[in-house]
């Protein structure tokens, strides 16, 4: 996940309650219009119960940004 990624879950987890499952959170995330982008960021966590945006965040796999390698170009 991306800087970018963890700002737009960020934003699509807005006002959801926790705890919340991996599950709920990607419903929750799609009823407010998230993207597919970060639908697919949410998917890739693990199942378990997270307790809070933060805990989402760290439960995302972090991937480079950019295309580049080394991945910081824009």
């Amino acid at each position: 996940m991306t800087a970018r990624d963890e700002l737009r879950a960020a934003k699509a987890l807005q006002g959801v309650e926790f705890p919340a499952t991996k599950d709920e959170l990607i419903e929750y995330a799609s009823t407010r219009g998230a993207d597919a982008k970060t639908l697919q960021a949410l998917r890739t966590m693990p199942e378990r119960r997270f307790e809070n945006k933060d805990q989402v965040v760290e439960a995302v796999p972090q991937e480079p940004e950019g295309d580049a390698p080394g991945g910081t170009d824009r």
